[in-house]
């Protein structure tokens, strides 16, 4: 198999840069620089290693445990994640199995008794405490040996958000970092860690809010021009050294759907979900700049003094993707 740079990979398995990269930082994924290519490349053995990544994220496996399955030899480690998400699983099963008859035996009564004006005391404890003592004993009807396609088509299912959130950002002045090569967002990350010490920002502005978004997105196969800005609110009033710069965030209208750090694929959900809106439309802006789409790390001003690698850990972000109003 021949090598093939970032942009053929992210094109053949249909991920983002972006997914990539944080592949690599955390370690799941190995890129190789090889004489004779000008970018680093994706050998046969990285291929087949992101193939199981992609996988094994179908299934719903987090991160952190896909480290644990690929990074050790231990058959034990995976069956051990697995029957922990076969367990989680059935749980949600159970539990959406029992609301789905519930609601099929109400419908049965309530199309028995449609010409009766409604009643809330149909819908009292009481009445739905019958209703569930009425239900009989089903099963599951199960496909014996469920195929790619049936994974395919749950892992399309799965990915059609139902906790989008519509939410409004008010204008405000922000301290702006932004750098270009290299790891932009470690090294973007320890300049703001550095601004807010030295600046005592946590006191100066308790509800500060932090974003950040890919600043250009970047074309060149090896990812080298590939930056990242990071954004922290500030007081009006307040000027700040360099080599941050202070800006007027305008505000707007968003799309918000909440993710564990390095769950990017998750834009596409997100995008989808707007596209496919009655209400919404994306009111896309600069092209370089994520069209104006916005990553809130959320619970920065607890975390900002802790290393790149630890917020990783347990950072949860804020996907906002602009919108507005159709019509």
């Amino acid at each position: 198999m021949e090598l093939q740079t970032i942009s053929e990979v992210t094109k053949n398995y249909q991920i983002s840069t972006r997914t990539l990269r944080y592949y690599e930082q955390i370690g799941l994924l190995q890129s190789l620089k090889k004489e004779g290519y000008a970018y680093r490349t994706y050998d046969e053995c990285s291929l087949k290693r992101l193939e199981q990544i992609l996988i094994l994220r179908k299934l719903r496996i987090p991160l952190k445990e896909i480290q644990r399955i690929l990074q050790s030899e231990e058959t034990q480690v995976a069956l051990n994640v697995f029957q922990g998400k076969i367990q989680e699983l059935s749980n949600e099963i159970w539990t959406l199995s029992a609301i789905q008859r519930v609601l099929n035996q109400l419908v049965i009564y309530l199309s028995e008794h449609v010409e009766v004006k409604m009643n809330p005391e149909y819908l009292s404890e009481e009445s739905i405490l019958q209703v569930i003592e009425a239900l009989p004993v089903t099963k599951n009807k199960l496909k014996e040996e469920p195929t790619m396609n049936d994974l395919n088509l749950a892992d399309n299912y799965l990915s059609q958000l139902k906790d989008v959130r519509i939410v409004y950002l008010a204008p405000v002045s922000v301290a702006s970092i932004h750098c270009a090569g290299g790891s932009p967002e470690y090294d973007t990350g320890n300049e703001l860690r550095k601004f807010m010490i030295q600046t005592n920002l946590k006191e100066v502005k308790p509800d500060l809010r932090h974003f950040g978004f890919n600043h250009p997105n970047g074309l060149k196969p090896d990812g080298s021009d590939h930056g990242y800005e990071r954004w922290v609110t500030i007081p009006d009033n307040m000027e700040v050294p360099e080599p941050f710069v202070k800006k007027i965030f305008p505000g707007g209208l968003y799309a918000a759907h909440m993710i564990p750090m390095g769950n990017f694929e998750e834009w596409g959900w997100l995008t989808d979900w707007v596209r496919n809106s009655n209400e919404y439309e994306p009111n896309w802006g600069d092209p370089d700049c994520m069209n104006g789409s916005l990553e809130e790390h959320l619970n920065y001003i607890n975390q900002y003094h802790l290393s790149n690698e630890e917020i990783d850990k347990s950072l949860q972000l804020d996907l906002l993707l602009p919108i507005k109003s159709k019509g």
